[in-house]
């Protein structure tokens, strides 16, 4: 199962607003009634990569909670968006941010804003892809008339579809999947519909992009183990390597770490944390980079800085 999404501090309504959206990638939202509840989860919960903070918490400010989650060793890991009521303190933005927030959202939300970054610090956030790279075999067969099986492969699976190397074309958008991943018992099924032609697969195969229409339930469980492993595999291997630069910005102190190759690409990892608690180290994620060479992905961080920073 994919991690959770913590939610602390936002009320009912808000809630009821987010919660679709947050839930849309698979992700279970946990709501938790205090900022202590939230740090005890969190320690526990070390795969737990978002956490949603409003400033309605019984126990502690929005931005002391923010701080104690940067400051510690168990907590520093997660990123963190903050939404704030429109009658809050204009100055609370800021305080917030420089406790350690990665991004600050006002009411009345905008979808885009809200799903931007989501895609930033969940999705496609760090770079560390939901759409893992396998090598599977998969037997289609075409939701039509009168058609057979075909055999092909897929090259990378996510909770939400695959990237399929079909032998045949499909004239027929709807098909049945039956497919393996390895150190998992094969039979996996999901019902796909072809929603791209994908030209980066390569002959003697046609390349799809198929979005999953339906998956059961001991198939979906299988899939989300399997993609939660090669991420938190990712992750491990990402935050291993060493820092390349320093870069100070305002309030922030911001650390490029040394590109790594990935499946896609050279990443490039960006972390920070305020300038008065930084120590070489001891900083928080903020978003991974992707470049066509080290070069290139020490340029787009930089630039992701420059941005967003």
């Amino acid at each position: 199962m994919l991690p959770p999404i913590l939610v602390a501090g936002l009320d009912g309504r808000s809630l009821l607003l987010e919660a679709p959206l947050l839930r849309r990638e698979g992700h279970p939202v946990e709501e938790l009634p205090s900022a202590h509840e939230l740090f005890a989860t969190l320690a526990a919960q070390r795969a737990c990569r978002l956490v949603v903070l409003g400033p309605r918490l019984p126990d502690l400010s929005m931005a002391e909670a923010i701080r104690r989650i940067r400051n510690s060793s168990l907590t520093r890991h997660v990123s963190v968006l903050a939404i704030l009521p429109t009658g809050e303190p204009e100055d609370l933005d800021g305080a917030v941010l420089e406790a350690g927030a990665n991004a600050v959202i006002r009411r009345p939300l905008e979808q885009q804003s809200l799903e931007s970054w989501l895609a930033k610090l969940l999705a496609v956030a760090r770079r560390v892809e939901a759409r893992v790279p396998v090598q599977g075999h998969v037997v289609g067969t075409p939701k039509a008339e009168a058609s057979g099986h075909f055999y092909g492969l897929t090259r990378n699976l996510s909770v939400n579809g695959m990237l399929l190397a079909s032998p045949v074309r499909l004239a027929h958008p709807d098909v049945e999947l039956e497919f393996g991943l390895p150190d998992s018992r094969p039979g996996l099924r999901a019902l796909g519909r072809v929603v791209r032609e994908a030209p980066e697969i390569a002959w003697p195969y046609l390349g799809y992009g198929v979005e999953f229409l339906f998956i059961p339930e001991e198939s979906i469980v299988t899939i989300s183990a399997y993609i939660e492993r090669a991420v938190l595999a990712s992750l491990q291997r990402i935050s291993s390597a060493p820092i390349y630069s320093t870069l100070r910005r305002e309030f922030w102190v911001y650390e490029i770490l040394k590109p790594i190759q990935g499946p896609d690409g050279w990443q490039a990892e960006i972390r920070r944390a305020a300038r008065e608690a930084w120590r070489p180290g001891a900083t928080g994620p903020f978003y991974v980079v992707l470049g066509r060479s080290p070069e290139d992905a020490l340029v787009q961080a930089r630039g992701f800085i420059q941005r967003h920073g």
